[in-house]
């Protein structure tokens, strides 16, 4: 068969494609086929690459990977994704599923094992960190560049990715936001014609609202986690988010100048009573109904609010970055980070590293974000598969200087449950704030050590 000079620019395109890993193996057939090859060069072609993935395909072999995706759909897709890779790989894949929440204590007695999994779901931020830093992790460097990743994944995600030695060892899947939540309607009825983007337009958008006899603020603290995506974002556009991540991992002080900024940002809220009353016998839920009913008007909450939103109320919410404090600090975005790692003991570790590729190609995380209605981190999967406020918010994350993984997945356990509950006292009496922070301070030190002296 012949072609003319268009198709063999065509087919020259695609080699390189496969050849650097651009495209998954379903491009790679219909543009095969659409260039009028036979099977054998077809063949040729899937044998080719995408490097990280082939190179471990053609060797078969066998792995294990643990997985926490124990609720019903969750393991599901899970489970789909292992078979597909076993189908397409050759690599004979082990599955074991354990429940999300004693996967957070065995993950611990896997990792010190002699034979861990190949394999572990996981989350970024100081979740990954932890193992990391004690060199139970496996470094992906090589997937990364193999695969092409740091084009494919927002820098913000590349940024919680990689360890202190600038090595990549995390693989993500799948995050979603946080934003303010609001009621276009009620904004419009009370004068507000746009979202405020920076604190000052922020604060008089509550006077506004107050003046109007409408609570500017809803939030549920009967659990404590609610008022940490308050403290995340003041700290981040106060300070910024290396500032934040150095909080977080116990590298800086509570009672510092820095932090008891944030705090004053904070108060000024409070000293407006811009919250709803009571928030300590609200679960997160409960703070729903009034922003729905119109007494309060945001909500500082992930995109899972929808879950609580009646169909026929969702065309009349939306969201909005929270504002800019400090314009000469990089912006980062609360949104928990879901994904996978390679224990650095692995048996397996071509089978492991192969594993991760496919499942970090768009192909795969455009499948499951369809069948989730998850937001996937490869950017090459199209917005067009999700709805507007989906799109809105896939552009908001990939915009973003930096990806936090929210106040209790950033910091140790022992410390976001300390945090946590001052967050919620001085919610409740923003006078003791000085000894809120000294006592917070207290426990940094305790959990964390002195800090580093230079």
């Amino acid at each position: 068969m012949t072609h003319d000079a268009g198709t063999e620019r065509k087919l020259d395109v695609l080699v390189d494609d496969v050849l650097a890993g651009r495209t998954d193996r379903r491009t790679i057939l219909r543009r095969a086929s659409a260039l009028g090859l036979g099977a054998p060069a077809i063949a040729a072609l899937l044998a080719a690459g995408p490097r990280g993935f082939q190179a471990a395909a053609a060797q078969g072999g066998s792995m294990t990977v643990a997985s926490n995706q124990s609720d019903p759909e969750p393991r599901k897709r899970m489970e789909q994704l292992v078979a597909d890779f076993q189908a397409e790989s050759g690599v004979q894949v082990e599955l074991t599923t354990v429940n999300h929440e004693d996967f957070k204590t065995a993950i611990r007695t896997y990792l010190a094992s002699d034979e861990p999994p190949d394999v572990l779901t996981w989350f970024a931020g100081n979740r990954a960190r932890f193992f990391i830093e004690r060199e139970l992790i496996l470094p992906i460097t090589d997937v990364y560049e193999q695969n092409q990743l740091t084009t494919k994944f927002p820098e913000g995600i590349l940024a919680v990715s990689r360890g202190t030695d600038d090595q990549f060892y995390f693989l993500p899947q799948t995050y979603y936001q946080w934003a303010i939540y609001y009621k276009p309607s009620v904004f419009q009825a009370n004068g507000i014609e746009t979202p405020p983007q920076t604190w000052d337009e922020f604060l008089a958008a509550c006077d506004t609202l107050l003046e109007a006899g409408i609570k500017p603020i809803t939030i549920g603290t009967k659990s404590a986690w609610p008022a940490a995506g308050w403290f995340d974002y003041l700290n981040m556009r106060t300070n910024g988010p290396e500032f934040h991540v150095r909080l977080t991992d116990g590298l800086a002080a509570y009672n510092s100048p820095e932090v008891k900024e944030t705090f004053r940002h904070w108060a000024e809220l409070l000293d407006r009573e811009a919250y709803v009353d009571s928030p300590t016998a609200l679960d997160w839920q409960d703070g729903v109904p009034p922003l729905l009913g119109g007494e309060a008007a945001m909500y500082l909450i992930g995109g899972f609010i929808t879950d609580e939103v009646p169909e026929d109320q969702q065309a009349d919410l939306d969201f909005f970055r929270f504002p800019v404090i400090n314009p000469d600090v990089p912006i980062g975005e609360d949104a928990p980070t879901d994904g996978l790692f390679a224990s650095a003991r692995a048996k397996n570790p071509d089978q492991a590293k192969a594993f991760l590729a496919y499942a970090a190609s768009a192909e795969v995380q455009q499948r499951l974000a369809q069948e989730a209605g998850q937001i996937a981190i490869n950017v090459d999967v199209p917005l067009d598969i999700y709805d507007a406020p989906t799109q809105k918010a896939v552009q908001m994350l990939q915009e973003s200087d930096y990806i936090a993984q929210f106040y209790d997945r950033d910091t140790s356990p022992e410390m976001a449950d300390v945090g946590m509950q001052a967050f919620v006292q001085f919610m409740d009496n923003p006078g003791d704030v000085d000894q809120i922070l000294d006592d917070l301070e207290a426990e940094r030190e305790r959990i964390f050590g002195p800090l580093p002296t230079s």
